[in-house]
């Protein structure tokens, strides 16, 4: 057996000598340098697109941050003052001035100080003597709190507005139409008492409130100007009659003066023809004195005297 497998590793050996004489020969110690794979250069390529892109295009990124730290810089005029938020918690308020707050982080809402105007629209109510009427108004009021303007009420303005709309409704519901049409102002100081109180809490305060234009019904306007024209005639009867009485007054009191003075008659006739002769009218007057009438007037006394006697006799 040992025999056999020696034998076999003979012939082995002897047909790897054969084959191998069919080929060159190599010198000792040289070495096959294999060829480069094919992902080689478009791996170089790729590298070297990559540092062109980043050489020429780097102040894309560098321009989006700047733009983007721009947008929180803020402008805060004198009138304005500003509340800031920090990733949602309150932080405090900001003055005016030039300020920066850092985007998406931070957060900024601006209040007007200024005194800012409210319109009441127009509203129907009736009044205490169960009158319909039409009535609107306005309001005028400030921030002075931001903090609370903002952190304790959601809409300031539109708050104020509802409350001051609900306040006039009140006041007006509780007064006659006299009161009305007459205390305007007095209503109006009612009106902002109520709606002052209220908005304090909400750091508004109320300068004033103003009734602008009172719309009465078509019949109630009617009577109220009967009722105002009956009134001017009653006024004109009694000034009519007060002048008749100071006139009548006069009057008495020149006949007396004429009576107690000779001749004041006479003359007082003669001025009133003087008047009459202005006027070219056809008319003629004949002008008998006094005293000619005085004496027919004396003369027949006395005669009414002697005929008395005669009939007592």
């Amino acid at each position: 057996m040992v025999e056999g497998v020696s034998k076999d590793i003979s012939e082995k050996v002897s047909d790897k000598a054969k084959s191998g004489s069919d080929k060159p020969s190599e010198k000792a110690g040289s070495f096959k340098v294999k060829s480069p794979s094919w992902w080689f250069p478009i791996a170089f390529l790729v590298i070297t697109a990559v540092l062109y892109v980043m050489q020429n295009y780097l102040y894309i990124p560098t321009l989006i941050i700047f733009f983007a730290s721009l947008s929180g810089i803020r402008i805060i005029y004198e009138y304005e003052r500003a509340i800031r938020f920090r990733l949602g918690s309150f932080t405090g308020v900001i003055g005016p001035g030039f300020k920066y707050i850092i985007p998406v982080i931070e957060k900024m809402i601006k209040i007007d100080t200024r005194v800012l105007t409210v319109d009441i629209p127009v509203q129907e109510v009736m009044t205490r003597d169960n009158v319909p009427v039409k009535i609107d108004a306005v309001v005028y009021f400030r921030v002075i709190n931001p903090e609370r303007a903002i952190l304790d009420i959601q809409d300031y303005h539109m708050a104020t507005r509802n409350y001051a709309q609900t306040a006039l409704r009140d006041v007006i519901g509780d007064s006659d139409l006299d009161r009305i049409l007459v205390d305007r102002e007095e209503i109006a100081k009612e009106i902002r008492h109520i709606v002052d109180k209220q908005t304090d809490d909400w750091g508004i305060d109320v300068v004033a409130i103003k009734l602008q234009h009172i719309e009465l019904p078509e019949n109630m306007k009617r009577t109220m100007a009967k009722q105002a024209e009956a009134e001017r005639e009653r006024r004109a009867v009694i000034i009519k009659a007060e002048g008749e009485v100071t006139a009548s007054k006069n009057l008495a009191t020149a006949a007396h003066t004429l009576y107690s003075s000779p001749g004041a008659l006479h003359l007082r006739t003669l001025n009133s023809l003087n008047d009459l002769s202005s006027d070219q009218s056809n008319t003629v007057v004949f002008a008998i004195p006094l005293e000619i009438l005085r004496a027919f007037e004396e003369t027949a006394n006395f005669l009414k005297d002697m005929t008395g006697k005669k009939k007592k006799k």
